[in-house]
């Protein structure tokens, strides 16, 4: 059992303990104090704790033990596709031919490096059934601002300058508004129907010669798949619109559907989740844009391509939208999705898709009789459960969630879609175990039961993490970032 209740590094302090041995001086010394302006230079030492190597150790490695992550638990974090990240991955990345080159070294001396990526473009042009990809979006929300800024500036050269419109559906992700406000549009929403899809009717409304895209994901943020996705193509087409995909939702179709093949001109992908790269403090995202044939003059430059036998950084492209990244991405994410796509092969794609929605639905049917279940079809990679019963108990969907800290998961997305009223949204992802799931069904039900007959153990969770229920709102406007004595 571990002691959560150790003290922090400036407690264990103690004057004149020190934990680091440097040589003896061999260069002449220098008044570094004399270098500065006095008033960037201390008057005083600052008042650090004095402790020696062994506790430190133990400071750290406590801290890491509070840390929860997919290496040390289930992480059903719907939308976010919080995988497993392979470990050979992560010894690719560091291989020296990788990690140590340098972003203004001459190409001919890194044709290797620049190989991965065109083979990454290629695959993921091949999975996606796009034309051509830029791999330099830092993350999945600058995929979709580079994406919304290529629908525009085609529009643009058409002499389109009406297209002002982009249509967003009522579940959709939350950057997806966001990205269409700072690309410069103004976003629209289309209802979603009783079954959790995107309204043909409503659609048909709201599209007209001002509506630029209409911007979804396929599966759909409730993690039902679109099956009138063609009828909606045909619609936003018909207008002159053009449909943008929103990638965050690949891992349910890998293999067996590619969002090019449904009509999509413009595609981003999260490498850092869909393709195992680390995901959020855990490593730099990376948002891959593809493209259709029409667009590919737009990406942002430069475009990496092959010229006879040598690869090259063209930046000869009148027409791109620029540079939208320092020199070419984050190469370290590219090398994670590229090792697993070669150690997966399209076979492998298409079991990560089949386990994904074998796992989601095993688990939402596992649950649906203690749960309300608000779309009863088949989900996909993901599903969203509601918190209506417990609700009427007094248990409300944050209670659930804390609750689950003590049974030592971490909670699913809560409160989103926002159209699901008390929002559980799971993702379990492929790579999980079914004792894995069942653990997680057993504590879901527990707290079902828990719910009926002792809501306040519920209301008043988690009752053992090191720290208890919080004032959520001051948290999060006034939080305390540093250490205070």
């Amino acid at each position: 059992m571990v002691n959560t209740d150790f003290p922090l590094i400036f407690e264990r302090g103690k004057k004149g303990r020190t934990s680091y041995s440097l040589p003896e001086l061999d260069v002449p010394e220098i008044d570094l104090a004399s270098e500065f302006e006095d008033s960037y230079v201390r008057s005083e030492a600052p008042d650090l704790p004095e402790v020696s190597e062994l506790d430190i150790m133990r400071h750290y490695t406590a801290l890491s033990r509070r840390n929860y992550g997919v290496d040390s638990g289930f992480y059903p974090l719907g939308s976010c596709t919080m995988k497993y990240n392979p470990k050979i991955n992560e010894d690719v990345a560091k291989l020296a031919g990788f990690s140590h080159i340098h972003p203004h070294q001459d190409p001919k001396t890194v044709q290797g490096a620049m190989e991965i990526m065109y083979d990454l473009q290629t695959s993921l042009s091949e999975i996606t059934g796009m034309h051509d990809f830029s791999l330099q979006s830092a993350a999945g929300a600058q995929g979709e601002w580079s994406g919304l800024m290529m629908i525009r500036a085609f529009h643009e050269a058409n002499g389109d300058y009406d297209r002002t419109r982009v249509i967003v559906p009522d579940s959709a992700h939350g950057t997806n508004p966001a990205s269409v406000s700072v690309a410069g549009f103004d976003a629209v929403t289309v209802k979603t129907n009783d079954n959790g899809l995107v309204d043909l009717e409503d659609l048909k409304r709201v599209v007209n010669q001002e509506t630029a895209a209409l911007m979804l994901t396929n599966p759909n943020t409730l993690g039902l798949f679109e099956t009138e996705i063609m009828e909606m193509a045909e619609i936003v087409h018909g207008e002159g619109g053009k449909l943008y995909y929103d990638g965050a939702n690949l891992n349910a179709i890998m293999g067996y559907a590619r969002p090019g093949d449904m009509g999509f001109d413009v595609v981003h992908l999260n490498l850092h989740k869909t393709f195992t790269g680390p995901h959020g403090g855990g490593g730099p995202g990376s948002g891959p844009v593809g493209v259709t044939e029409e667009f590919a003059s737009y990406l942002p430059k430069p475009v990496l391509t092959k010229q006879d036998d040598q690869f090259i950084f063209d930046y000869d492209r009148p027409a791109s939208i620029g540079r939208i990244k320092p020199y070419y991405g984050n190469f370290g994410i590219y090398l994670r999705a590229y090792t697993y796509i070669r150690t997966m092969g399209a076979e492998g794609l298409k079991k990560v898709s089949e386990y994904a929605v074998l796992n989601a639905n095993y688990l939402m049917r596992r649950l649906e009789q203690e749960y309300s279940l608000p779309y009863q079809q088949h989900c996909k990679h993901e599903f969203v459960l509601s918190g209506k019963k417990q609700k009427q108990l007094g248990v409300r969907t944050l209670d659930i969630a804390k609750r689950l800290l003590d049974y030592g998961y971490h909670p699913p997305t809560i409160y989103f879609p926002l159209n699901v009223e008390e929002a559980m949204m799971t993702e379990p992802t492929e790579t999980e175990s079914k004792e894995t799931l069942d653990g997680f069904i057993d504590a879901m039900l527990q707290i079902s039961e828990e719910a009926k007959s002792e809501p306040e153990l519920v209301q008043e969770a988690p009752h053992n993490t090191v720290v208890k229920r919080m004032d959520e709102t001051t948290a999060a406007r006034k939080p305390i970032l540093r250490y205070q004595k």
